[in-house]
């Protein structure tokens, strides 16, 4: 189906508009996504477009091509003029498509742990509170090839608009699950994982520490840091060598270092292991 809506007033654009409150996206069960790589992403990945807010003077070629799409997929595409489609949009990048989708349910059992060639890689983040850093972490751990990604006690929106732009809509690629610290670290034990916290008192460097096998890299917020929950014996804790006057990294960044050295430990085993 599609439509062309021309006042504010109209119901659709009430209710798009409201999904920008994480409020209204909890009570609803859905979510706004915002650009056409994000839900280019989102359709691969199996998430149900409900509608499409489409703003035909501000789409680039593959926004039409997107929009194409999903109109063939009997998605309701809603063509909207620049001064509506500027009250659904999220920020100040406008791309011409805006998609309401429903919210999608991902548990501790989707993360598969024992299947395929190569041992499990987790990233686990505690007590985020800023979608942006969180949307950025997802995004660096889907290029860095991760098995899933677990939001402990996290205190913001997993789906918030900001976090689906940082992450590129790499949020819909793979597992990125929401739980209790104590659900993770039960999780954690009871599959058998390496445990590796990082904290500024780490006992080694994070290069010293093994991470070719089966392993999940813990980080807390920048803000507080890993609750005392993590604090167990079997919880490894190392530390990113800081040479300057700041005793930490962006929480973004330590991710970052840590999933990569990972990565590039388990590429060295593996040529190790075909020579």
């Amino acid at each position: 189906m599609w439509l062309r809506i021309e006042s504010f007033q109209n119901r659709r654009i009430k209710e798009a508009v409201a999904l920008r409150k994480s409020d209204e996206r909890r009570k609803t069960g859905r979510i706004i996504i915002d650009g056409v790589r994000e839900i280019g992403r989102a359709l691969e990945a199996g998430v149900v477009i409900e509608e499409v807010f489409y703003c035909p003077t501000l789409a680039p070629e593959k926004g039409r091509q997107l929009v194409d799409v999903l109109a063939a997929r009997n998605v309701t595409i809603l063509e909207v003029p620049k001064r509506l489609f500027e009250k659904i949009a999220y920020g100040e990048r406008e791309e011409g498509v805006v998609a309401v989708a429903r919210c999608p349910t991902v548990s501790l059992e989707h993360i598969t742990v024992k299947d395929g060639s190569e041992a499990p890689l987790l990233l686990v983040v505690e007590g985020i509170e800023k979608p942006g850093n969180l949307g950025a972490m997802i995004r660096t751990a889907d290029g860095a090839g991760v098995t899933g990604v677990i939001a402990a006690d996290l205190r913001c929106d997993m789906y918030n608009p900001a976090a689906i732009r940082a992450s590129l809509g790499t949020i819909f690629c793979l597992p990125v699950v929401a739980a209790s610290s104590a659900e993770v670290l039960e999780f954690l034990q009871q599959h058998a994982l390496k445990c590796v916290a990082a904290r500024v008192d780490g006992t080694s460097a994070y290069f010293e520490e093994d991470l070719t096998g089966p392993v999940a890299i813990v980080l807390g917020s920048e803000a507080e840091g890993l609750s005392p929950a993590w604090r167990q014996d079997w919880v490894k804790s190392v530390r990113i060598p800081m040479l300057g006057r700041a005793d930490s990294l962006n929480v973004s960044v330590a991710a970052a270092v840590l999933l990569y050295e990972a990565r590039r430990q388990r590429m060295v085993a593996a040529a190790s292991r075909q020579r």
